[in-house]
């Protein structure tokens, strides 16, 4: 018995189920239907995660071009968060030149962040309307022309709404198609690819704060937006390097000697703009609320810490000396967390492997508010920066294995719109705890209390809530097979039985045959 028919990835399917007598090319349309309500998804054990073959069908090469995509992430991972804090090197300059207080050129900063957030739903309907090589290039002129236009400024007002806004917008539109398109590319390797990318945050940030120092000696403040406005032109060049994955060709398939040529006419839906449908996830859900807990406080320790240190009553030099341990520890932190969460028996688990890091991150925070020296708040910065590294890497891997690649792109917006609204309430909520108490202490215990608490929310949302798995591909073939082997037997055992029933007739019509015969020749004899 021979079944002829067609899925859309034949690769998926397991040697022992295609080498089966009763199969020879899978499947029916009955078992199409059958998988496609899984979306094409493979539903592991940290509930709620899955892991794609790649958009409409297609897998992920994990190499190959997925390479320079690795590189263009690099670089746009590392603008996006180390400008904000780059761009701070210039403000001293700003305050000196429009005659503004310090905390009128903080927010140079907290838009720049607000816009890379918030932004987030804006971005996912540009990608899912026009992709993401051309939302990345025009984003690239944004930032680079809003770095420029700042350079001619004759207000304060003027760098809010060029480099806070218009910059901020063109990174941000950046930023988000970078990370889908990586995810597109790796999927094995996925774990690696993120950890690799999330390296180039504290890489740039090395590089940047030391150019812009020299830029502003050099150049003064306008010379230097001026220059890092063309510098940010290479997110052009990296958004060119996002090639869009291309579709696979027509398979052919022999049937009876002879050539057939079969299409794959899928009725797709429309694709949604901005797919609300992600909240209907629980895990989704849950990373969202933990993310949200997670950002009130992780910020907070790298923008005081060098005060810290010097309302210890040490230099400046040394003070800021920690935020270069913070940031070099983090630079090898990352990769090495995503070679780490790529093992088998640890990638399945992806989603507690990051609420262990958001834990140690947090109890970090809880030990470092009792340094009382230099030399504790070195041994605070190490494990800061370890921590940090690990959950910069996994953030946006355990995003990517919750929702898929298909629903990637609005999740990832939504996710950060909520961060946004906590961006801009933690910092500036622990500046006025700083003001109310004076010590430094409480500031770092709320930290870590918030990180703690969103390691918690996740470890125990997925633990407690999210109970019903899907079944596994396998297991769900398996079951097919299983059935389609019931029904061949079943098909088979009807066929024996009224072979039987024929033969049986045939030898009682025989018999009878030969009754008669016996009979007419005794009638003869007589």
């Amino acid at each position: 018995m021979v079944i002829v028919s067609f899925i859309a990835n034949p690769g998926a399917i397991p040697q022992w189920f295609t080498s089966h007598p009763y199969t020879t090319v899978l499947c029916s349309k009955e078992l199409m239907r059958y998988f496609a309500a899984s979306d094409s998804k493979h539903t592991n054990k940290m509930g709620g995660a899955v892991v794609d073959d790649g958009p409409s069908g297609i897998k992920a090469p994990d190499g190959g071009w997925g390479w320079a995509v690795l590189v263009g992430c690099f670089v746009i991972t590392g603008f996006s968060y180390a400008f904000p804090k780059a761009v701070s090197v210039f403000f001293k300059e700003l305050i000196k030149e429009f005659h503004v207080g310090y905390s009128d050129t903080a927010w140079i900063s907290s838009i720049l962040l607000a816009m890379l957030y918030g932004t987030g739903p804006l971005c996912s309907v540009l990608v899912n309307k026009f992709g993401c090589r051309p939302v990345m290039m025009v984003g690239g002129l944004f930032a680079s022309l809003g770095m420029i236009l700042a350079s001619f400024a004759t207000s304060i007002i003027h760098i809010y709404l060029c480099t806070g806004v218009i910059t901020g917008l063109g990174l941000a539109l950046n930023f988000q198609p970078s990370l889908i398109m990586l995810n597109r590319y790796f999927s094995e390797k996925r774990p690696l690819a993120n950890g690799l990318a999330a390296a180039g945050s504290p890489v740039a940030l090395c590089c940047l704060s030391p150019l812009g120092q020299v830029l502003q000696y050099q150049y003064g403040w306008r010379g230097g937006f001026l220059i890092l406005g063309g510098m940010l032109l290479n997110c052009c060049a990296c958004g060119a390097l996002m090639r869009p994955l291309l579709p696979p060709k027509k398979h052919q398939e022999f049937e009876d000697g002879s050539l057939v040529a079969t299409e794959e006419k899928k009725l797709k839906p429309k694709r949604k703009l901005l797919d609300f449908s992600v909240f209907r996830d629980k895990g989704f859900v849950i990373y969202t609320v933990a993310a949200s807990i997670m950002v009130l406080g992780l910020f907070v320790p790298p923008v005081f810490v060098v005060n810290y240190a010097k309302g210890l009553g040490y230099e400046d030099t040394y003070s800021a000396l920690l935020l270069t341990i913070l940031g070099f520890v983090d630079m090898f932190a990352r990769p090495l967390c995503g070679i780490i969460a790529g093992l088998k028996w640890v990638r399945p688990r992806c989603v507690y492997f990051f609420s262990f890091a958001m834990l140690f991150n947090g109890v970090t925070d809880l030990i470092g508010s009792q340094a009382d020296n230099y030399g504790g708040l070195v041994g605070f910065c190490i494990f800061f920066g370890l921590t940090y590294g690990m959950v910069g890497a996994l953030q946006f891997e355990v995003l990517m294995a919750i929702v898929g690649t298909d629903k990637f792109p609005s999740a990832i917006g939504l996710v950060l719109l909520m961060e946004a609204i906590a961006v801009l309430v933690g910092p500036p909520g622990a500046g006025r705890l700083l003001d109310a108490t004076h010590k430094y202490m409480y500031v770092f215990l709320l930290a870590g209390c918030e990180v703690t608490l969103s390691a918690i929310v996740i470890a125990a949302g997925n633990f407690l809530c999210i109970k019903k798995k899907q079944e596994e591909p396998e297991a769900r073939l398996e079951m097919a097979a299983a059935g389609i082997k019931k029904g061949s037997l079943r098909n088979e055992t009807r066929n024996l039985e009224e072979d039987e029933r024929g033969n049986y007739n045939a030898d009682l019509h025989q018999r009878g045959d030969g009754e008669s015969r016996e009979d007419g020749l005794e009638n003869t004899k007589g």
